[in-house]
């Protein structure tokens, strides 16, 4: 793990992962979460001294759990000689201290882990960008504490008179500095970002004016978005059997069966309780859902828990305000699936969602065909087929069709060029003068 502000070892070797339940939550969900945590921990090189699901009765504000619940995990990390806690929870940095204290070793949170993750993808600028404004939002109010050991070596109040900054201790007068550099960084960055979403938008306005309707590619993070985005469109994006193996929006340009143009867009993955700060610094990149024309959410099927993934998805898209778009589920990786067990699962996930799904296999390159397919009946009430009559005169005409549609036959009249092609309605409306 890499600590950027809070002092962190180089290298964690052993860490015990705990998992602690709320009253009324379900024991099977807590312990699909806590699964979920130790692949994210594995992700980050991280070994592990063993893991361990609690409930507590009542939500302590100190530990989260009671003190007898926090000294029964105090024991078991002396007992494994862990040299790291990692709760599935989402720790406050009050509650992050305590931990600290009470075990004697570093403690982080789930969201803790799933930055660090996002810090070792990112490859482009802009996504080095976003995810140093989620670490820098998260670490600012655990700044608190980190240079009270140099107020101990000075005394701890200062030998200035009057009050004022003169007698204040070294450390505290060093972590207003911090945080000011902080907020600066934070504001930078932010500035940045802007910038990056002004030069998104421009770029949406030209695929808009040249009427390509865009499909973006969701789901949840390992569940084949960005090779179905390598099998549609030779994209060559990183695809990885690893979480959040590819962090930046790739769009690539294909051309649906009925002829008409789409522009099929890859996004980050998303995760059950996403961290709400991450959702935000990617909101440039996540608003390709946003602003596309439907969506296409990708789902491992062969997952036990595919339907909870497609849940989360949804519900991260209600959160973006995306959840109203047309939507066709690629149930992915159905190869993995045994044989004999295939058809009714895939008929028991179909049954639970509302909106067109089909079963894929991107590693064996089977179903393209079919979403294709499926995309172009999204779309069919865009484009119109029909013949046109275009005076030679009028060659920038045909040149649009080449640009924004499919032309399907050319040929020549005296004059004139009969142009058989299939475009979108925006624009076959401005020429049916010329339609034959």
């Amino acid at each position: 793990m890499s600590f950027e502000i809070r002092e962190k070892p180089d290298k964690l070797e052993r860490a015990l992962l705990v998992s602690i339940g709320m009253p009324g939550e379900s024991r099977r969900e807590r312990a699909a979460l806590l699964a979920e945590l130790e692949n994210l921990v594995e992700n980050l090189g991280i070994g592990m001294a063993g893991s361990r699901l609690e409930f507590t009765r009542e939500v302590q504000a100190k530990y989260i759990c009671g003190i007898g619940k926090a000294e029964e995990i105090r024991a078991w990390v002396e007992e494994t000689d862990a040299d790291a806690l990692i709760f599935d929870n989402l720790l406050s940095p009050s509650q992050q201290r305590e931990w600290e204290k009470l075990v004697g070793v570093p403690v982080a949170d789930r969201e803790e882990v799933i930055l660090d993750i996002f810090a070792q993808r990112a490859r482009t600028r802009e996504a080095v960008m976003q995810v140093d404004l989620a670490r820098m939002q998260y670490a600012l109010p655990r700044m608190a504490g980190m240079w009270k050991h140099l107020d101990r070596q000075r005394g701890g109040s200062g030998g200035g008179k009057g009050g004022g900054a003169a007698a204040r201790g070294e450390g505290e007068k060093q972590i207003e500095v911090d945080r000011r550099l902080a907020h600066d960084r934070i504001e930078a960055i932010r500035s940045e970002l802007e910038a990056v979403r002004r030069q998104r938008a421009t770029q949406r306005k030209e695929r808009l004016r040249q009427g390509i309707p865009t499909a973006a590619i969701v789901g949840y993070t390992n569940a084949g978005k960005s090779s179905l985005l390598n099998m549609s469109t030779g994209a060559g994006v990183l695809a990885k059997d690893i979480l959040f193996a590819t962090l930046d929006t790739t769009s690539r340009k294909i051309e649906l069966p009925d002829g008409q143009p789409l522009v099929l867009t890859d996004t980050v993955g998303f995760i059950r309780n996403l961290p709400t700060r991450l959702v935000e610094a990617f909101k440039s990149t996540l608003e390709e859902a946003v602003v596309a024309d439907f969506l296409i959410q990708v789902v491992d099927a062969s997952d036990r828990e595919a339907l909870r993934h497609y849940e989360t998805t949804c519900e991260v898209l209600e959160s973006l305000g995306a959840h109203d778009k047309p939507m066709i589920v690629v149930w992915n990786k159905v190869d993995l699936i045994p044989e004999d067990q295939r058809e009714a699962q895939l008929d028991a996930l179909a049954a639970k969602v509302d909106c067109p799904s089909l079963p894929m296999s991107v590693v064996r390159e089977q179903g393209l065909d079919t979403l294709f397919a499926a995309c172009a009946g999204v779309l069919a009430g865009r484009v119109e087929r029909a013949t046109y009559r275009i005076p030679q005169a009028e060659s920038r005409i045909i040149s649009i069709m080449h640009r924004d549609g499919k032309v399907l036959s050319t040929e020549y009249e005296g004059n004139d060029v009969i142009v058989e092609a299939v475009l979108p309605k925006e624009f076959s409306s401005r020429i049916q003068r010329y339609k034959i």
